[in-house]
């Protein structure tokens, strides 16, 4: 069974993630905590394969790392990169985005998500991206999900991520559609 390193100190994004590898036979692992990746890219697909590739080479497994984030059309992709530090808990960067959106019609939003493969090597070998478009709401709904997802609102479910049942998120999600293109290839590497 193929170790697979799940680049990630997120706990959040660590379920969704073993989410969508659980049919795979591999055997999935956290990175060791003492094992930190600065985040220098300038891109989602950067930062992921800069997690990816530095995960890979310092534990000589193969890993997979994602990079996501939310990107608010009227705030120029603003909070993008820095989703996750845009305050100090999850609380804190909804309500800033809220206090950065209060009053403006122009809520339209989406999540990006990219996912990158690295061999024990360290070079990247599949990259996927899938993008959830959606809008900011006003107010938090829904006790699902974490980050975002309360304010995040997909109007073809005419619910947030946070109200989703979690088998509706795992399909249209930004992981999830970036998965849906990674799990076919997934098998061929540890053919090699």
């Amino acid at each position: 069974m193929p170790v697979l390193i799940v680049a990630t100190g997120n706990p959040g994004k660590l379920k969704e993630m073993q989410a969508y590898l659980t049919d795979g036979g591999w055997d999935l692992r956290l990175k060791p905590p003492e094992l930190e990746v600065e985040e220098t890219g300038q891109t989602f697909a950067e930062n992921a394969a800069l997690k990816a590739s530095q995960v890979a080479q310092a534990t000589g497994e193969w890993a997979i790392a994602d990079d996501s984030g939310l990107e608010v059309e009227t705030l120029n992709g603003a909070p993008g990169l820095y989703s996750a530090r845009y305050g100090k808990t999850d609380a804190d960067c909804i309500q800033r985005l809220l206090t950065e959106l209060q009053g403006n019609p122009k809520r339209q939003a989406r999540f990006v998500c990219v996912v990158a493969i690295a061999r024990p090597d360290g070079a990247i070998v599949l990259q996927a991206e899938g993008i959830c478009p959606g809008e900011i709401l006003t107010a938090p709904r829904g006790q699902g999900g974490f980050g975002y997802d309360p304010i995040f609102y997909v109007p073809q479910q005419q619910m947030t991520f946070a109200e989703m049942p979690a088998a509706i998120k795992h399909e249209i999600s930004h992981r999830g559609q970036a998965f849906a293109q990674l799990l076919p290839q997934l098998p061929q590497l540890f053919e090699r």
